[in-house]
């Protein structure tokens, strides 16, 4: 008879598909009511709960200033695709704003630019 001991239980991995099904709730992308890419600039609009994922309270710390989702997963070490699940259910709950970047054609002129800063510096 072989003695079977009790598996080990392993580590809780940080990357792991595991945890990120956890703090998704299964979910693998945000609701339809909630259109977000990569560079969707996000802020802050009220405080981090003491009911919140640990996740999402750091969102919401660090967007204090517009940052884009990929700025976001950078900080938060967490694929895009999570941030964006987590991102939905702030915005949904509103405690984040999404804003659209600012479009190129809406930006000023490179060359006008150009011209009055040397305009200028003649001076």
């Amino acid at each position: 008879m072989s003695d079977s001991k009790p598996e080990k239980h392993r580590n809780w991995e940080e990357g792991g598909p595991e945890r990120l099904y956890v703090l998704t709730s299964g979910r693998s992308a945000p609701s339809e009511a909630a259109p977000l890419d990569m560079v969707t600039l996000i802020v802050t609009r009220h405080r981090p709960t003491a009911s919140m994922q640990p996740e999402q309270a750091a969102i919401l710390r660090i967007c204090d200033y517009p940052l884009s989702i990929a700025e976001i997963s950078a900080y938060v070490h967490l694929p895009v695709s999570v941030v964006t699940v987590l991102l939905a259910d702030l915005l949904e709950s509103g405690h984040a704003e999404a804003r659209a970047p600012i479009p190129t054609a809406s930006l000023p002129d490179v060359e006008l630019l150009e011209a009055v800063m040397h305009g200028l510096q003649n001076l």
